[in-house]
């Protein structure tokens, strides 16, 4: 490859565009603030999807699909909810050549044509939970659009519930986050924080929001997934009823969480390197690339009998061999470091020989990466390797949290921590403090992470006394 990437110390901004890009997961589309998801990107995605959607059933969701167009006068009917979207409100006034009568919102979230839905289902008690799940693209009209991170369109899931008691609601809804975190940690190799939105933060006509926060590469945050309590405020908004067990008509409680494909973006930020992608092995499309290497055409004969196999050998596995005869070996290496596999197979006529291949790990460029296999444990030492490399990914990650995560006393040291990373701090939850460190340093309050007991302490902004820490970052 010619092209080189921006250096991630240059300009971090333009490196992760150029990877984006180069990497082949996606480019920008004809409309300004849409992108086209790339058949790599699509297939690294649909992995964040299959991880995904295998642990939403296995806590006991359906799948279903509501609807791309909203009624407006549905949107209208929860007030808080229609405030915190309009900015953002993609509206269809015309049909069929025709002024429509009434205007359409193209989805923003679904939770109100699905509470509308919700009130036609529901009659009984004997009717909850109820615990649907879709996959589908949305739309809200992003004015500083960047690729996966933030766009008008892109694709997600959201889970809408509804449940007999306020206690079943608020225990779905810190379910969900423990699932995110789960699939996070687990099969992103993302260490996150999870806890509690502020009020300024949290989702419009949610009683409260939760999210899962992750550290990029530089230090800023990703706000990887949410989830939402919403009380009883749709369920009142669109009639969502129904009959207790004794026989009195009450509301529903409701919650929505979701996850879309901003955190494709927020793999690429927390494992890449100035090389290119750096992909966790549960979730690359590819987790095995072969190279052959040969010149003479009885070389290429001798190395494609090996490599057919070295293919028997990985069956199962996520593979490809790259037989492509007008490349060089150095081309395709660069090539398949830039798109992230996690481990390349080299094999040439002196391997053939002696039965081995060598083994190299993207996660360790150099020598120190490669080792020298004998292809009968080949398959074994591949398995090894790809676990190894998963968790090394979280190991490195975790320990980027940990030195550039700073527990602050004042409000100087907070404003000089959010520009190395994260910081922790008791905060009294005065919004407009949050305001004014959002003024001086584009930071913002990320959660009030879950996993800590409650203790005195002074608030970082006005000295006033305090129970809970908050983390504050500057974020996607």
């Amino acid at each position: 490859m010619t092209q080189k990437v921006t250096p991630r110390s240059v300009d971090y901004s333009r490196w992760y565009t150029d990877v984006v890009q180069m990497a082949e997961l996606a480019d920008y589309a004809p409309v300004k603030g849409c992108m086209v998801i790339r058949p790599y990107g699509y297939a690294l995605w649909e992995n964040v999807r299959e991880a995904l959607d295998r642990r939403i059933k296995e806590t006991g969701h359906e799948n279903a699909y509501f609807p791309l167009f909203i009624p407006m006068q549905f949107i209208e009917k929860e007030a808080d909810h229609v405030e915190g979207f309009a900015p953002e409100l993609a509206v269809v006034t015309h049909g069929g050549g025709k002024l429509l009568e009434e205007p359409l919102a193209i989805r923003p979230t679904s939770e109100t044509v699905i509470g509308q839905m919700y009130s036609k289902w529901i009659g009984s008690y004997r009717d909850l939970p109820v615990l649907i799940n879709q996959w589908a693209n949305v739309v809200r009209w992003e004015k500083r659009p960047r690729l996966f991170l933030r766009t008008t369109e892109f694709l997600w899931q959201e889970g809408h519930t509804a449940h007999e008691t306020r206690e079943e609601a608020e225990e779905e809804t810190k379910k969900m986050l423990e699932m995110y975190a789960d699939f996070a940690e687990n099969e992103a190799a993302i260490p996150v924080f999870k806890g509690l939105k502020s009020d300024s933060e949290k989702f419009a006509g949610a009683m409260a929001s939760y999210s899962i926060e992750a550290m990029m590469g530089n230090g800023w945050a990703l706000q990887a997934g949410t989830s939402h309590f919403l009380g009883q405020n749709f369920a009142k908004a669109f009639d969502i009823t129904f009959l207790d067990r004794n026989n009195e008509l009450q509301h529903c409680w409701t919650t929505s969480w979701g996850m879309s494909t901003r955190m494709v973006g927020g793999i690429v930020m927390v494992h890449g390197d100035d090389q290119g992608l750096i992909l966790p092995p549960r979730l690359a499309p590819i987790q095995v690339v072969v190279v052959p290497i040969g010149k003479s055409e009885e070389e290429k004969r001798s190395v494609k009998g090996m490599t057919d196999k070295i293919s028997e050998a990985l069956r199962g596995l996520r593979i490809k061999v790259d037989s492509r005869e007008e490349r060089s070996p150095g081309w395709k290496f660069n090539d398949w470091e830039m798109k992230g596999v996690p481990l390349r197979v080299e094999v040439g006529p002196k391997d053939v020989e002696k039965d081995t291949v060598v083994l190299a790990r993207r996660n360790q460029p150099g020598k120190a990466g490669k080792q020298t296999v004998p292809l009968s444990v080949l398959r074994q030492t591949v398995e090894i390797t790809l676990e190894e490399i998963q968790k090394a990914l979280l190991e490195r990650a975790r320990n980027q949290v940990k030195d550039r995560t700073q527990e602050v006393r004042s409000f100087q040291e907070l404003k000089e921590a959010v520009f190395q990373g994260f910081a922790l701090a008791f905060w009294c939850q005065d919004p407009e403090e949050e305001v004014q460190l959002k003024e001086e340093t584009k930071a913002t309050s990320r959660c009030i992470p879950l996993d800590q007991e409650e203790a005195e302490g002074k608030c970082v902004f006005c000295g006033k006394d305090a129970s809970r820490k908050a983390l504050f970052a500057r974020a996607y």
